[in-house]
Parts: structure tokens; sequence; C-alpha cells
């Protein structure tokens, strides 16, 4: 059991990292080199998330409009997640942790080799659908890269330890989103770096990961007694007697426990609302754009594509900003407290609370000022409190729970929640014709069933917390 220490006892580091939340001496190393990691891994997507846009513009299909391709390009994307999650599965049960986390990387390390040999106008004019394929990859790339991290990280803490910690070391991962983007902007547009070497560049962060997981990996297995179990070794309390690693693995495993369930259903229920929520700010933004050039007297085609893209551009420049600066202050600020004064049913409950009052106000209202601040708002609490709960939610489960678990949920019940937004795009506009406010009524109806979902996730929650303190 960790003692409480004298400040006095904190390094200069430690007590820097005071200000974000609670550090107690001898943790602060240990926390920084995780927060660089996750800086890292973030800041690696960042480099490659803008090359997708431009590569499934020049990779049509036949009869589908681009906005079509990259919808339900979500539907493929869970369907190759199933396999990519048993794949896995499989994997975690042989190999030790550290293994499986380098290993993982280095391949997509070498996709990512792989892609910028194939990209259009470098080695390879253009392949056939081969902007789609790279659009697939990064979606999972984005989120499977990012939750192995969080699996790791949720093995190396313990519950108390892990609620204290887990906020600064998310703030790591903002930061790195922060500074990817900044960085591709000001290679690019200074000329340092050509935008077909961005894949190249993007693998010297994720070399770097890999050794900084190794090194935690070190200190946390020398900080380990040698007579307790191997953290990798434990049978999974939750999914004991079940058969895990088949290819199908990934979709039954949520069946194994209300745990793990109500963890899917939360997690496919918030991607669902927040894709709704950007499908539908973008079809108002071109609603008010559309207007404007009316009132400006565009009339003509090039000009009005120009408008259109350039007064889309600008809005969504502004949005981000916000965004993000929103997302870093309550990640810096506010996660570690609430999570502390609230408990891990604060943080979690907090972001259906925030879209249930968003989407009913932009049912109300669903003009453009009103979405913009409604979804600002959204959008920052899931990039900083609502990240925090979904991490800490693993804290006390077992090491193969988390393995098998976390990286299922967080990539495949993702990309299904998208898949099921592109489904309510296709039924809403090409069947039922719904107006903007009937789909934000709609969005109100699927955060109710989320609110729901949500509390009895914590109910399953506390329950293994208890399990966990009474072993303890």
């Amino acid at each position: 059991m960790i003692q409480r220490m004298d400040n006095m006892q904190l390094t200069r580091t430690e007590r820097f990292l005071q200000i974000f939340t609670e550090v107690r001496a001898g943790e602060g190393y240990i926390a920084m080199l995780m927060f660089t990691n996750v800086f890292l891994i973030l800041c690696a997507y960042y480099f490659v998330k803008p090359l997708r846009e431009g590569w499934v513009a020049v990779s049509d299909i036949s009869g589908l409009t681009k906005m079509e391709v990259r919808a339900y390009s979500s539907f493929v994307q869970s369907i190759f997640l199933l396999f990519v999650i048993g794949w896995y599965g499989r994997l975690s049960a042989c190999w030790k942790r550290v293994t499986l986390i380098t290993r993982a990387t280095l391949f997509c390390i070498s996709n990512m080799l792989i892609f910028w040999f194939l990209q259009p106008g470098f080695f390879v004019d253009q392949l056939p659908a081969s902007g789609i394929i790279f659009y697939l990859w990064v979606g999972m790339f984005g989120v499977f890269v990012v939750a192995q991290f969080w699996t790791f990280c949720a093995d190396i803490y313990n519950d108390e330890r892990g609620k204290r910690l887990l906020p600064l070391i998310a703030m790591g991962g903002t930061s790195g989103a922060v500074a990817g983007s900044w960085l591709v902007d000001m290679f690019v547009d200074t000329g340092i770096i050509a935008t077909e070497f961005l894949l190249v560049v993007a693998t010297i962060p994720l070399f770097l990961s890999i050794k900084l997981t190794r090194i935690v990996d070190s200190l946390h297995r020398k900080e380990t007694s040698s007579d307790e179990k191997n953290p990798m070794e434990e049978p999974p309390t939750l999914l004991s007697g079940k058969k895990t690693g088949s290819v199908m693995s990934g979709a039954r495993l949520i069946f194994f426990s209300r745990f793990m369930l109500f963890a899917a259903l939360v997690t496919l229920l918030a991607n669902w609302v927040n894709t709704n929520g950007e499908n539908l700010l973008f079809r108002v933004i071109q609603d008010v754009l559309a207007n404007q050039a009316v009132e400006l007297g565009i009339t003509d085609s090039k000009e009005m594509l120009e408008y259109t893209r350039d007064g889309t551009t600008a809005f969504y420049g502004d949005f981000f900003f916000w965004v993000n600066i929103i997302a870093l202050f309550l990640q810096s600020i506010v996660a570690s407290r609430l999570l502390k004064l609230g408990g891990f049913g604060a943080i979690l409950m907090l972001l259906p609370v925030i879209a249930l009052i968003s989407y009913t106000t932009m049912a109300l209202l669903p003009i453009l000022v009103i979405v913009k601040i409604m979804k600002i708002a959204e959008n920052a609490t899931d990039y900083s409190i609502n990240n925090t709960a979904r991490h800490v939610l693993w804290l006390p489960v077992d090491s193969k729970m988390k393995f098998l678990g976390k990286p299922t949920i967080d990539t495949l019940y993702v990309r299904v929640g998208d898949g099921l937004a592109a489904i309510t795009v296709l039924i809403g506009v090409q069947l039922l014709s719904l107006s903007t406010k009937q789909f934000f009524i709609f969005n109100v109806s699927l955060v109710v069933l989320w609110l729901i979902c949500g509390i009895m996730l914590v109910k399953e929650y506390n329950k293994a917390a208890a399990a966990i303190a009474r072993e303890s």
C-alpha cells in the first residue's frame, strides 16, 4: 500500500505536476515517461491523418460520391477490425505485454512505409482504390495504437494510483494532437518537409514510443515483488472459462460479462451520437453558406465551389481551435479534480448530460451559432473529461481482460458507432427526408439510451472496484 509522503520529499518535477493532479514521491518519473509516450503516439497520428483526405479524394468508386465513400467506409472498418481484434486477442495470450506492444507497433510502422511507397505522386502515381485502403487503415491505426497504449497504462497503474495519474497522462495525448497538427502545417507551409515524406517522419515518434514503453515496462517489473504473480499470467476473472482469441472473439467478447456489455454499448452510443452531430454540423454549415452565396449574388459554379470550400475551411479552422483549447483546459485543470471529488461516475456521466442539453437546445434552435457552441462544448468534453473516463474504466479489471477487452471496444465498437451514423444518414436523407430539426430530435433519443447504459456501467465498475478492494 502506497503511503502518503511529505511534500518535501517530492522532486521539482513532482511538485510542478501537483498543479494538475495529486502526485506522490517516486511517481513523477514514470508518469512523465507515460505522458511523453502518448504525446509521441498522438503526434504521429496527426502526421498521418491529414494525408488520408487528399488520397481518398483521388480514389473514386463508380456511382458513389466522395462523401458516401467516406461514410460507408465505416462499415468496412468494422468488419476489418473484427479480424484485427481476433488476431490481437490470440497474440495477447501468447506474448508478454512489452513484446505484444512492440511488435504491434512495428507492424503499423511497416504499413506506413508501404503506404509511403504507394502514395499518389511519389513512386506510384495512383493505384485503384488505394486511397480507400489507406483511409480504412488510418481509421484503424488512429484508434488501435492509442487503445493499445491506454491498455498498457491501465495495466501499469492500480486503481488508486491510476485515478490520480491518468488525467495527467491524458494531457500528453491532447498536447500531442495539438503539436502534431501544428508541426504538419509548419512543415508543409514552409516546405521544410514535402507532403509525401510525412509518413516517413511519422515513424520517428513511434520508434521513440516503443523505446519508452520498454523502459516503463522494465521499471514497473522492478517495482513488482518477485513473489507476485506476473500480471500477464493471471487468469481473467470476468472472462474465466470463456474461449477467447478466435477471429470472431472481438465481437463476442462483450457478451462474456455485464461490464463488457455496457462498456461496449456506452462506446457505441457515444460515437453514434457524436458522428451524427458532426454530420449535422456539416449540413448546417453548407445550408448557411448556400444562403450567403445567394445573398451575395454568386451564381457561377466555380465561384460557388470556391466560396463553399473557403467558408467551410475557415469555419472548421476556428471550430477546432476552440475545441482543442477548451479540451486542454478541461484536461489539465478539471479532469483530475472532478475524478477525485465526484468519482468515476461523475466523469463518465458528464458527457451524456452535456450531450442531452446540447442536442435538446439544437433541436429547439437549429441555427449555426447555437450548433457551433453546443458542438464545441460536446467535443471539448469528449476529448478531455470523457477521454479520462474511458481509461479509468479499465483500472479495476485484470490484465488479460484489459488486453482483450479494451482494444476491442476502443476500436471495433467505436467504428460500429460510426457505421450506424452512416446508416442514419442513408435512411434519414434517402428514405425519410428528415429535416435538420428531426435529426437532432433523433439524437436526443439516442442520448437517453446512452444515459441509461452509462448508469448501468457505473454500477458494474463499482462492483469490480469493490471486488478489488476486498482482495487487497
